[in-house]
This record gives structure tokens, sequence and C-alpha cells, in this order.
């Protein structure tokens, strides 16, 4: 069973060096959209992996963004919502770049 685990933590991003305040939602840096490999379950702190999460897709569901984000150590992908503390031009980016690449 999921259950989440809601963790307010502020953090330094690993890929871009921005310092995040989080709000015990966010999962992910909002300028560059990457973030860390840590949980199993989302706030649980229960991966021993600890690798990037580098953002590799954007998609619309029910009118909202959703971000896919694959581990460059492990391989794990997972996907969360876009906020709108995020950097759309980054969004916008990356969908660009998932249209070059078809």
């Amino acid at each position: 069973m999921k259950r989440f685990n809601r963790q307010i933590e502020d953090f330094t991003c690993e890929h871009c060096g921005t310092k995040v305040h989080g709000n015990g939602y966010t999962n992910h840096c909002p300028n560059c959209l990457w973030s860390k490999h840590v949980d199993i379950n989302p706030g649980d702190r229960a991966a021993d992996c600890g690798g990037l999460m580098e953002p590799i897709a954007v998609e619309m569901k029910n009118g909202e963004y959703i971000l896919t984000q694959k581990c460059t150590k492990c391989g794990h992908v997972r996907r969360n919502k876009v906020c709108d503390e995020d950097n759309f031009d980054a969004v916008i980016a990356l969908s660009k770049s998932m249209i070059n690449k078809l």
C-alpha cells in the first residue's frame, strides 16, 4: 500500500544549484525539473539509490502537466505533477526536446 508521508525540507538542487524551499509536496527542483531518487513511496526517504532523476518527458493529463523523470543511476522512472512554482520555460523546452526526438 502506497502512503504519502509529507516531508517539509529545503534542499539545494544537485543538478543546477538552485536553493529550493520545500513545502512538503516539493519533489523536484522548480528551476531545472531534476530531482533525487530518495523515496520508494512519496516522502518516505527509504530509497538507498540517491541518483539524480532526469526529466525525460512531459504530458498533459486531465488538464495538468505531468513530468516523467528517470534515475540516471538505477533507471527507476516516476511521474510527478508540474507545480505552479515550476519554471514553465523548462517544461516547454522539455516538450520541444521530445518533439525533436520523434
